[in-house]
Formats: C-alpha cells, structure tokens, sequence
C-alpha cells in the first residue's frame, strides 16, 4: 500500500517514531542491568535508527531498507554538518555491532561494550532531537 502522506501525517509518523527512539533507549539500563548486553546493543541501534527515520520522515526522505537509512542519513545530514561527523559514525557502528550481534554465531556484547555505546547514542539521539525542533 502506497499512500499519499500530507504533510500533517508526516509530522505525525516523524513524532511518533521520535518517540519509539526515546522509548527504546530508556530500556538500556534494564537490560544492562539483566545482563542481556547483546540485545541492548541491539535496542541501542534500533532508538537511534527510529530516531534517524524520524528525522528522514519529517524531510519526506524514505529508504526501504536499514542500509538506505545510513546512507540517506550520511548524504543529507552528515555531509551537510547537520549531524557530527561523531554521531554519523556512532550510527554506522551500531549498524555494524547489531548485524554481527543479530547475525553472526558466537558474538557475545560486553557490559563495557554497552557503556561505550550508551552515551554515542544519546548524542546522536539529541542531534536528531535538535534538528526535529527546527522548522522544515
């Protein structure tokens, strides 16, 4: 189904999917906490590929798959300054550690894995947070 969005359901669809990412991200400390250090990896990658499809949906951008989302995000906010370079990479190496986690056999996340990843992912999430105030 291909519906014609206005710009009032993008608006609607971009807050709703900043509010998964925020959503998503406060069950790290649960999961830290439990031990599940390889689905918080994965938690982590998916608040901020919420929160990156957000940003792409309230500029009416779309992509079809995670890999167009990095790419999308890398072409029109990254190499534009809008997003840090820092954060860019962040997104890209969540990517990569949630495909390995998801994918490949005998990758085991670490706690310290976790608490490097936690505070990059909140940065991307409060840059996306930033540019989703601003008027389009």
């Amino acid at each position: 189904m291909n519906a014609v969005l206005t710009d009032e359901n993008y608006e609607a669809l971009s807050h709703y999917r900043q509010q998964r990412a925020h959503e998503t991200i406060a069950e790290i400390p649960y999961l830290r906490e439990q031990g599940y250090f390889n689905t918080a990896v994965n938690r982590l990658y998916y608040a901020c590929y919420y929160a990156a499809v957000a940003l792409l949906t309230k500029h009416h951008i779309s992509s079809a798959t995670h890999a167009g989302v990095k790419t999308m995000l890398g072409m029109h906010f990254v190499s534009k300054g809008l997003i840090t370079k820092e954060s860019g990479r962040a997104f890209a190496n969540l990517f990569d550690s949630r495909q390995s986690g998801d994918y490949d056999d005998f990758v085991y996340a670490t706690q310290e894995e976790v608490d490097e990843l936690l505070p990059k992912a909140q940065r991307f999430i409060e840059e996306v947070d930033a540019l989703l105030e601003q008027p389009t």
